[in-house]
């Protein structure tokens, strides 16, 4: 029997039915705009440089726009972020601070705490935390420090300056919930944490993007005050595409209005035509001066002025509501109260839904939370490369050498849409694929974005012509692994669990799409034609012990990760196109041209000297200009890769499709007479048997899988290492004179060779950790108990691979659980902060993590690819109930 959709899933459906990718309101605002490519138009490239922290007050965006907590619509067009002042800073804090790559000893990091509660697929419930101090901010101190330290030493965080010791402190809250897709009521509540009386400024803005000068739309914007009596106040909000929107909220100290406009004197030299100027707040409120401020009753940037003094333990709340219903009568009154309740009374429906019944209450805590970041690291990505070449009319051409330099090849890129970044302060642009990953846990609360982002990458205003998929906004042309066709084929699995059908158009579009992916790989990146691969740098950074990004000219680098992955990408279109074959005949003849791909790859990737017989492992292969072959013998995941490409076919899927069934067989057959390497294995005779499609044989998998689970080489407490700890002892090796080195790195690197936050090394990693998990899981439906392996090596305790798998979960899942000391691991050294009873139940999603302790390290909201946790949970959960069994996870 069919449950009753929750409100939440009607919402989507509604959202659905109307075609819209995305909520009409959401957090589609960005933390951080300045330091941005799209924003940078200096001569040298140096966007860091170019709008600095300390110019983002001052200097309107083209792009974009940032905040705190902030929300606007699904175009960036109409804004709103809170902004606070505790009587100390030199400026208000209406942005987080962070540090440039250039200024932090590991690259570039947000400083600041705040966490993401709470948030919906159609953001009908979202709750923020940000934590400011009663004292003034330590930006100098974080600054001063940080570019003291080397890179042997960590980063200094906010954590270290002191300024949270005693507790001296705001929480501050952001509730925002709706009553309609466009009526959204705002609840902000600041809680003295300290032990003394602290005042508190806050200025709830409202403001526009400026689209106006250079002409983008016709006609300029406007926040105009509408009423301002004993019992109603608001302004209205009119855009010549967006229409008008009402803002009603509490009787304040001042009504600020401004332009968005630069302050061109403290930007550029020049004189500004008018005091009314971006920053015309922070001066005002710092300053206690609002004389140039206080007549005015229109502009394109608004916020009420709120002055308190909080008592200790107590709080002050702050309500405001955007909507599109005029004169409300008590727009602030019960039905205003009553939203919050029945919100986040649906939102914990929806949940339940989501969640396994029996979950336990911790699980179900950082469950939620990765959701919620997910969600929240939903953003609005502008980027027109032509218009940003050649400049805006009206405004200083950007120079010349910008046609020749960075993206200038992308000319066709037109990005302007709600999409899933890695996170919105350290990474607040999308990368190809981070994103695949994000999808994966996207597609357990709200699958149709799942697959509309997946088509979106692949769609013509993104790809390049030549069917390349972008990277990221610093170098598009960066070549990042190819996991959007594993992805899709997963994203496509759960979607089928949840509804019970498939959705054979997804696949059909997204296989189509990259197709001409996988023809670019392999016209691009194959040199000599021989099925051995050449991605570069390939996501990992500096995993190796050369620049892999950066060959000397005439050398050759044969990689074994590129020769997998590439192995890995035509496993997955193999899979889609069985799939779709099971409903569409005509996709069998495409099937069997994948399984010959797969098969090449994978007799080159066994037969090329990738794979060294002494250290049973794969390895780099370095070739010199005069033919000269290099091990690179770095024990790595870039050697574990090949456990990726693997695919199980159960015999009742393959004799449904009587032509792929004949061909494999056939390949089979023929690869035993010619003493070939066979790319199948059979798990038993005769016609009707089940196959394992696998890069590696048996032998090799139980080599690769000794190093894998050997504690002094990848298995550390909390998952797989990035880098063997066999190489705690320097790895060493001399090319043309010159020697190269490298060494497991468990915590942040300890080079700089990729920037100074490039950290793959030693430290755990996510996505390479949920690759393996869901390897090792394909290995165990064929295989069963017929192939167990000791978990750890050498321990004498022989387990399954799904069991292996399950050990290797929980192990990531621990970085999170409470100790026995009611500690977690990935807070380290930080973790008394947390166990203050307002503190015990904030979780953080680190970019990674250390290879030992645990410690999260990295972006501290990286929630896009560690929130996969949440899909590690709920799958533990759900087979732990009983709900899900191994049989229902292989098929």
């Amino acid at each position: 029997m069919q449950r009753n959709k929750t409100e939440e899933e009607q919402r989507l459906a509604k959202q659905l039915a109307d075609k819209l990718p995305t909520a009409r309101w959401g957090p589609y605002l960005s933390e951080r705009q300045w330091g941005t490519v799209r924003e940078d138009y200096s001569k040298e490239g140096d966007a860091w440089g170019y709008i600095t922290h300390d110019k983002a007050r001052s200097k309107a965006y083209r792009w974009g726009e940032d905040g705190i907590a902030g929300i606007s619509d699904s175009q960036c067009q109409l804004c709103f972020a809170p902004a606070f002042w505790n009587g100390q800073d030199r400026i208000l804090k209406e942005r987080l601070f962070g540090l440039s790559n250039s200024e932090g000893n590991h690259g570039e990091d947000v400083k600041e705490l705040y966490y993401y509660l709470d948030n919906t697929p159609t953001h009908s419930y979202m709750r923020y935390l940000y934590k400011y101090p009663q004292t003034a901010f330590p930006y100098e101190q974080l600054l001063d420090e940080n570019k003291r330290r080397s890179l042997l030493e960590p980063e200094f965080e906010i954590l270290d300056t002191g300024v949270f010791d005693e507790g001296n402190y705001f929480d501050i809250e952001i509730t925002y919930a709706k009553i309609d897709e466009e009526d959204i009521c705002i609840l902000i509540e600041a809680i003295n944490r300290g032990q003394k009386p602290a005042p508190l400024a806050v200025l709830p803005t409202l403001w526009f993007r400026k689209q106006w000068s250079p002409d983008l739309i016709k006609g300029k914007p406007e926040i105009i005050l509408q009423n301002h009596g004993e019992h109603k106040i608001n302004v209205c909000a009119t855009h010549p595409f967006l229409g008008k929107y009402y803002i009603y909220f509490d009787h304040s100290n001042e009504l600020l209005f401004t332009e968005n406009e630069t302050n061109q004197e403290l930007i550029f030299g020049k004189p500004n035509e008018s005091p009314l100027v971006k920053d015309a707040f922070h001066s005002a409120v710092v300053n206690n001066n609002f004389t140039s401020l206080r007549e005015r009753k229109s502009g394109t940037k608004f916020a009420p002025l709120y002055s308190s003094e909080i008592k200790p333990g107590t709080s002050a709340r702050f309500h405001l509501r955007i909507s599109r219903k005029e004169n409300l009568s008590d727009p602030l009154g019960q039905d205003y109260e009553a939203a919050f309740i029945k919100s986040k009374n649906e939102t914990d429906d929806f949940y339940k839904n989501i969640l396994p019944q029996n979950i336990l209450p911790e699980n179900a805590l950082i469950a939620r939370q990765a959701y919620a970041g997910m969600l929240w690291n939903k953003q609005f990505y502008y980027y027109d490369v032509r218009e940003w070449l050649k400049g805006d009319e009206g405004q200083p051409s950007p120079p010349g050498e910008r046609l020749a330099g960075r993206n200038s090849n992308w000319k066709h890129l037109n990005n302007r849409d709600v999409i899933s970044v890695p996170d919105k302060w350290e990474f607040p642009w999308y990368a190809s694929w981070d994103l695949a990953f994000h999808m994966i846990t996207f597609a357990h609360i709200d699958p149709e974005f799942a697959k509309q982002q997946q088509i979106l990458l692949n769609r013509e205003w993104y790809t390049h012509p030549s069917g390349q998929i972008p990277a990221y906004e610093w170098n598009f042309s960066d070549v990042n692994p190819p996991v959007q066709a594993w992805a899709a084929i997963q994203v496509y699995k759960i979607d089928k669990k949840k509804c019970g059908v498939g959705d054979v158009d997804f696949l059909k579009r997204i296989f189509q799409k990259l197709t001409i992916n996988f023809t670019w790989w392999a016209n691009q990146k194959d040199i000599e034609h021989n099925y051995v691969f050449e991605g570069g740098f390939l996501g990992l950074d500096n995993i190796g012990v050369i620049n892999r990004g950066n060959i000397k000219n005439g050398y050759l680098l044969e990689q074994a990760d590129g020769t997998a992955w590439m192995g890995m990408f035509a496993t997955y279109m193999l899979q889609m196109a069985i799939e779709i074959g099971q409903y569409d005949d005509t996709f069998q003849d495409v099937a069997l041209k994948y399984f010959e791909q797969y098969s090449l790859i994978a007799e080159s990737l066994n037969t090329s000297d990738l794979w060294s017989d002494k250290e049973g492992f794969f390895f780099d292969i370095l070739k010199s200009p005069g033919g000269e072959k290099i091990s690179l013998n770095v024990r790595s995941v870039v050697g574990l890769t090949s456990m990726f490409a693997g695919l199980y076919i159960p015999s009742s899927v393959l004799n449904k499709l009587h032509q792929v069934k004949h061909g494999i067989n056939w390949y089979d057959q023929f690869c035993v007479e010619k003493d070939l390497y066979r790319a199948v294995i059979a798990k038993n005779d005769g016609d009707d048997r089940d196959l394992l499609i696998s890069l590696v044989t048996i032998e090799k998998l139980k080599k690769l899988l000794y190093a894998l689970l050997d504690e002094e080489e990848f298995l550390s407490p909390f998952g797989i290492r990035s880098v063997s700890k066999k190489h705690s002892k320097m790895y060493e090796v001399e090319i043309e004179e010159q020697m190269f080195s490298l060494r497991y790195d468990p915590g942040e690197g300890s080079t700089n060779m990729f920037g100074g936050n490039s950290n793959w090394r030693g430290p755990i990693w996510f996505p390479v950790n949920y690759l393996i998990i869901q390897s090792l899981k394909m290995y165990f439906n064929y295989y069963g108990n017929d192939f167990k392996v000791e978990f750890p090596s050498r321990s004498g305790i022989y387990l399954n691979l799904g069991e292996v798998g399950d050990k290797i979960s929980k192990r990531l899942q621990n970085l999170f659980s409470t100790d026995k000391y009611s500690d977690r691991p990935f807070f380290g050294s930080y973790s008394n902060f947390y166990k203050r009873s307002e503190n015990k139940n904030l979780v953080l999603f680190h970019e990674y993590f250390h290879g030992e302790t645990g410690m999260g390290l990295g972006a501290s909201h990286q929630t896009g690819w560690t929130g996969l946790i949440a899909t590690l949970i709920q799958d533990e959960q759900e087979i732990a109930a009983g709900n899900t069994t191994r049989e229902e996870i292989k098929q």
